[in-house]
């Protein structure tokens, strides 16, 4: 047995161990709340203050506002922007539930083949839909003749670029619904003489409510801050994202694009706000075990699922093989032989291939900075100990990329990193601070994947550690690491991805050094070089394509021999 003296010494050594420990995490919490504060609430703060000064940067209070409502043609964008994304959302998450519901509850064939394909779009730039459409439907279009007298430049044009960019993402919501209907509670049903329209109101509906009201969400916030595919494809068909690129690119003036960037950040932060009350009630369904819901064998019902995700799968092939074919072709419709001409980018504006090499750069920047720096915070801010104040900060700080459209930041960036009098302006136009925005702007997914993953893991592991005195170092590399290693194989495809096909916010950041193949594909179609530009949107699509297959092969493996542990705990 211990005695008294060398019992207080002991406890007296964990005391100080643990305070040293909680000084520790709380200065690693520290530095990132400092980061996330400078990169994203200072440039917030700068875009709200210059929506109230004039250009000799002098107050005059609500003027901006009142010159904006007063512009008959801006107000115009306001009903436009709103009527194109309630369209938009609800065809296309009506469309993605019937999608997901066939690929999740249902027994049909070529659920592999459908799934991959719903998600090819995610793996291509937004503006690679309005280019195809062109090559379909304009003026020198295949199917120009199906068309009659309606004109794909315009709303048309837009809605069917937007449904196509926002699919996966729909789908991949509802799947997440649809898997959280249980299989008793609808026997449960029927065993009470409930019939099915009753039953899919009463069990369906309620399971499947959060993620409808997330889909729907996240669809009108993705149309309502967009400007490429209208600024392709919208003719003389203004909307409110297209109006702040008007107004920052064309017109240099400031002023007003903060005052239309704060009316788009409005939309953004309310539903992002309802978006977090709903999965607060949403978490006491996930609480118990549930038996996934499959619908009984109907030839009738699989047949009809099966051709409708032909439809849909056939309708986005379309798109994909019309882009693909359009940058081989030499003169479309006239000249249908096929060349390598269109891929010579340094022929025409734009960036050339530098544009490309430098999207290449950004994207290994991103993220191999960017996975460490999420990794990081998201375990000290949900492993380790550390203030209480300072951690809820940063919980809250990692949360508010998501209601910051990439738009509104972009142009927050330019008021805050282009001021002369600002220490940090000499990242301005520089490769930094497009890694940084690209950081900022990704950050909640994958922060919100690690931290799941990290808390998935027992904290028996981290006892039985510091009783072997294991140093933290060693806990990261034999504990940590390996088992949030396939969470952080899909962030660092996701960071990869998304640096390859972002342009909202990168094109009023890019300088002539930095010009990205994103910004270079609108660039291309403003010059006129249509074709160069759909091939540039392919080959930002083949090398996002190559990623998430290396992805896939290489996780693969290494899941079959290092997580071998998964499969005993779940059997």
């Amino acid at each position: 047995m211990l005695n008294q003296s060398a019992a207080d010494a002991l406890l007296n050594s964990q005391t100080a161990h643990r305070f040293r420990y909680s000084l520790r995490s709380s200065a690693v919490l520290f530095v990132a709340a400092i980061l996330f504060t400078l990169s994203l609430i200072a440039p917030l703060i700068v875009l709200m203050q210059s929506a109230f000064l004039n250009e000799q940067h002098q107050f005059v209070g609500l003027d901006n506002f009142t010159a904006y409502f007063s512009n008959p043609a801006l107000i115009s964008s306001i009903f436009n922007s709103m009527w194109i994304a309630i369209t938009a959302m609800l065809i296309t998450v009506s469309l993605a539930s019937v999608y997901a519901f066939a690929l999740i509850n249902c027994n049909i064939r070529g659920k592999a083949f459908f799934k991959t394909v719903a998600f090819l779009p995610i793996l291509a730039p937004s503006l690679l839909p309005s280019l195809a459409l062109v090559y379909l439907f304009g003026q020198q279009g295949v199917f120009k003749g199906m068309m009659g007298e309606v004109e794909i430049y315009g709303p048309l044009g837009i809605l069917i670029s937007y449904c196509f960019w926002l699919f996966p993402a729909m789908v991949m919501l509802m799947m997440g619904a649809f898997r959280h209907i249980d299989q008793h509670l609808i026997e449960a049903s029927h065993a009470l003489g409930k019939n099915t329209l009753q039953t899919h109101w009463a069990v369906t509906f309620p399971a499947i409510r959060y993620g409808l009201v997330s889909a729907c969400l996240v669809a009108f916030t993705y149309v309502i801050t967009d400007f490429g595919i209208p600024k392709v494809i919208g003719g003389s068909f203004n909307m409110m994202a297209l109006d702040v690129y008007k107004q920052i690119i064309g017109q240099q003036n400031m002023n007003m694009g903060a005052v239309i960037s704060i009316l788009l950040l409005c939309p953004a932060v309310l539903a992002f706000i309802f978006d977090r009350y709903q999965s607060r009630h949403q978490e006491r369904y996930q609480n118990f075990q549930i038996k996934p819901y499959r619908l009984r064998a109907n030839p009738r019902i699989e047949k009809a699922l099966t051709v409708f995700c032909g439809v849909i799968s056939g309708g986005i092939l379309l798109i994909i093989v019309t882009a693909i074919l359009a940058s081989f072709i030499r003169y479309w419709p006239y000249d249908l032989s096929m060349t390598l001409n269109h891929y010579r980018f340094e022929y025409v504006d734009g960036g050339g291939w530098a544009s490309y090499f430098n999207s290449i750069k950004l994207a290994l920047f991103s993220t191999v900075f960017g996975t460490m720096i999420i990794f990081i915070i998201a375990l000290f801010s949900t492993r380790f100990k550390a203030h209480p104040l300072l951690k809820n900060y940063v919980k809250v700080l990692v949360l508010l990329p998501l209601a910051v459209p990439g738009l509104v930041l972009g142009i927050a960036y330019i008021l805050f990193f282009n001021a002369p009098q600002n220490p940090v302006s000499f990242v301005y136009g520089t490769m930094t601070l497009l890694v940084i925005s690209t950081i900022i702007h990704y950050y909640t997914v994958p922060h919100l994947t690690l931290t799941h993953a990290i808390q998935q893991i027992p904290n028996q592991l981290d006892h039985a550690a510091q009783s072997l005195g294991s140093s933290h170092w060693t806990m990261f590399r034999k504990v940590y690491l390996p088992l949030t290693f396939p969470a952080l194989c899909d962030v660092l495809v996701y960071l990869f991805v998304n640096a390859m096909t972002t342009v909202s916010a990168a094109i009023f950041l890019y300088s002539p050094d930095t010009n990205l193949a994103s910004v270079a594909v609108l660039n291309m179609d403003d010059a006129g070089d249509t074709v160069a530009a759909v091939a540039m949107s392919i080959l930002i699509l083949l090398t996002s394509c190559a990623v998430k297959l290396l992805h896939w092969l290489f996780t693969r493996k290494m899941m079959a021999s290092t997580q071998r542990w998964r499969e005993q705990t779940h059997s």
